[in-house]
């Protein structure tokens, strides 16, 4: 099992940039794919981004292509999400997720992550 807990959110002006960090518990950590997922006020739970047990592979929503980086440090149980040149439209609570077996067609998906973090809020202001 293993518990998460994101931090980095905060408020940001349209543009900018903020760094989110997802620290997880356990020994294990190189063993779960993992997740960042975004829910807006009104609005469903959305994939954001993916990187693999390795880190070798990384996955984004169409929305923050180009703009969002995911990372991972195993030696420090800790995922990451680099976001860059933010919109009002990013503003959201943020959610890490952890799973151990996951498939690449189905990693987008919610309901596939056993492991959720409690948020982080993160607003840009325009």
């Amino acid at each position: 099992q293993v518990q998460l807990v994101e931090s980095g959110g905060g408020l940001v002006q349209a543009g900018g940039s903020l760094r989110l960090s997802c620290a997880a518990s356990g020994r294990t950590f190189s063993t779960y794919f993992m997740g960042w997922f975004r829910q807006a006020p009104g609005k469903e739970r959305e994939f954001v981004a993916g990187i693999s047990w390795s880190g070798g592979s990384t996955y984004y929503a169409d929305s923050v292509k180009g703009r969002f980086t995911i990372s991972r440090d195993n030696a420090k149980n800790t995922v990451y999400l680099q976001m860059n040149s933010l919109k009002p439209e990013d503003t959201a609570v943020y959610y890490c997720a952890a799973e151990h077996r996951i498939t690449i067609p189905t990693m987008r998906r919610e309901y596939e992550y056993g492991y959720w973090g409690q948020g982080t809020q993160v607003t840009v202001s325009s």
